[in-house]
């Protein structure tokens, strides 16, 4: 079942992923989804607030990776914009982050169709499109949970 939700401003997609964050179950995979400039850092620092987390959230475009730990669960913030295969990611060692198994936290992938087949089969997909300047409309769309 997908969930859609319009927002009519970044503090509105700040507030969609604080909520969403406080309601899972911990491990999660999410993969955001959603053109430059659609909002996906946006929606992670929405999400990382709702796991009390303090940091300044920023885009990990050139790093790949953040790892946020100051929040009651760990949070790792990925951005594949820049890497070209699944082999890539795994070379650089992300498949730890994306066992379900293991994992502790959360893992939150920007571009994860860059590196099509790191997330498990059950993960959130969270889709952010583009209305108008601050419009945006935010599909989420459990993966392989059901």
């Amino acid at each position: 079942m997908k969930l859609k939700i319009k927002t009519s401003s970044p503090e509105e997609t700040m507030k969609v992923a604080e909520k969403f964050a406080s309601s899972l179950g911990y491990p999660v995979v999410i993969s955001l989804i959603g053109d430059l400039g659609a909002g996906k850092t946006t929606f992670t620092k929405g999400f990382a607030k709702g796991l009390k987390i303090d940091e300044n959230i920023t885009s990990p475009t050139f790093t790949i990776m953040n790892e946020y730990s100051s929040g009651r669960k760990p949070l790792y913030h990925f951005d594949m914009y820049r890497l070209n295969s699944l082999e890539e990611a795994l070379e650089l060692g992300f498949s730890e982050y994306f066992d379900l198994t293991t994992l502790k936290g959360a893992s939150i992938v920007e571009w994860a169709e860059n590196t099509k087949g790191i997330l498990p089969e059950r993960h959130f997909e969270v889709q952010i499109t583009k209305l108008g300047e601050e419009q945006r409309e935010i599909s989420i769309e459990p993966k392989g949970l059901v």
